[in-house]
Parts: structure tokens; C-alpha cells; sequence
């Protein structure tokens, strides 16, 4: 199976860190993000990785090369400075992710999921891996219902942590542009095509430079 981190983001909210850094490649305890999340996709088998990238994308290219220094294969799926948004970016890329499902994975998170348990996952259209409501998104974006499917609403409501299975009918007809993932998802959602489950340990959303703080905190003192 392979595995695509999604890194066109501008993060705007991270600046004046982005303004000369593309987000994934802010650090903590003293590594680039990207580089955390690819070290855990290898140790779990996922070895062929598609980035697409946007602002400052080629610092990405140059930083992370082909892979192997990490054991992996890495293609790229540049988008341009205007980033095409999340289904978009994937669309962009499924001539490199294959006619099979494949993992995606938000660049601008740090979590402890165990990646390998998603080979044996069973996959309608998606199958998305939810968390706890964080103190920044109380509200949550979808529930759960007893035979696993991903419902728009439900009594105990749980965020989208930005990992997720897909197969490539997901995006059949959409045209290339921007093009937000969510839609398509609720779309999904509504023909009951997406299963989920939700993941207790570590997860985090680095969205602010503060959270990039917490992050270094954890990453240096807690593991």
C-alpha cells in the first residue's frame, strides 16, 4: 500500500515561520515534522511515499531527496504556490498513488497510531481515523455509529485527525483544480461508503507555533 502526506499547505497560521520555511519542515526536538511522520510510515511498512507540495515546495525536494536515507521511495506531486486543497492534491496525484487503496496522511500532525494495523483495513470508498474533540475544534466533525460506519451527526461527536484510507473511486469524475476534501467525504458519508474508527493515544494538530512548542516539549521530555 502506499502512503501520501499531504504538504501543499501555506500555514498561515505559523507565520512569520513559514514566510522562508514550508510548514513540514519546521521542527521539533530538533527534526522536520515531514520527517517524523515518514520515520513512522517506514517502521510500519509503508516504503513507497508521495508528498505533494506547494509554497516553497523544492526546499522539500531538496531536504528529503528520493527517500533513501529514510528507507523509502519518495515521489513528488508539485502543485505550484496555488495549492489545489486537499482532494484536489490528491486527484493531482493518483497517477503516482495507483489503482489500489492508499493511506493519506496530514503533514502538519504528530501522532503515535500504529500505521501497519491500516494494511489489513477492510475499504469501501474511505475509512477514516477519528480522535478526541481538541480544545480548538470542540464541535468535532463526525460520529460514529455501533457497526463502525462514519456518520454527518451524532449524539458523541469526533474530529477528523487528517489520516485516512482511500480508494481511488472516491474522486471518479471530479475535475482537476481545487477541490476540498470534505464534500466529497460527506457525500460518502450520506451513501454509507465510509467506515472508521477512533484512535485514544497521541495526536496532535500543529496549527500554531505554540503547538509547535508543545510539540518540541513532548517530543524532548515525554517519549
Amino acid at each position: 500500500m502506499k502512503a501520501m502526506i499531504l504538504a501543499a499547505g501555506r500555514g498561515e497560521r505559523m507565520r512569520p515561520l513559514t514566510d522562508h520555511t514550508p510548514k513540514p519542515l519546521l521542527t521539533a526536538a530538533g527534526k522536520p515534522l515531514i520527517e517524523h511522520t515518514i520515520g513512522q510510515l517506514v517502521a510500519a511498512g509503508f516504503n513507497e511515499i508521495v508528498i505533494n507540495h506547494a509554497h516553497l515546495g523544492l526546499q522539500i525536494e531538496q531536504r528529503l531527496g528520493n527517500g533513501n536515507q529514510f528507507g523509502a521511495t519518495i515521489s513528488y506531486s508539485p502543485e505550484g504556490e496555488q495549492a489545489l486543497e486537499t482532494a484536489g492534491g490528491i486527484i493531482n496525484a493518483l497517477h503516482l498513488l495507483g489503482d489500489e487503496v492508499f493511506l493519506v496522511v496530514n503533514g502538519d500532525i504528530a501522532t503515535d497510531f500504529p500505521f501497519a494495523e491500516l494494511k489489513s483495513q477492510t475499504v469501501d470508498l474511505a475509512h477514516l481515523i477519528l480522535v478526541d474533540n481538541p480544545a480548538h475544534h470542540p464541535e468535532g466533525d463526525f460520529g460514529l455509529d455501533k457497526s463502525g460506519l462514519v456518520v454527518a451527526n451524532n449524539t458523541e461527536q469526533f474530529t477528523f485527525s487528517g489520516i485516512g484510507l482511500y480508494r481511488p473511486e472516491l474522486f471518479n469524475d471530479i475535475p482537476s483544480g481545487p477541490c476540498k476534501l470534505g464534500p466529497l467525504l460527506r457525500q460518502a458519508i450520506a451513501d454509507g461508503r465510509v467506515s472508521g474508527q477512533k484512535m485514544d493515544g497521541f495526536w496532535m494538530d500543529i496549527g500554531t507555533p505554540e503547538r509547535l512548542q508543545e510539540l518540541d516539549f513532548y517530543y524532548t521530555h515525554q517519549r
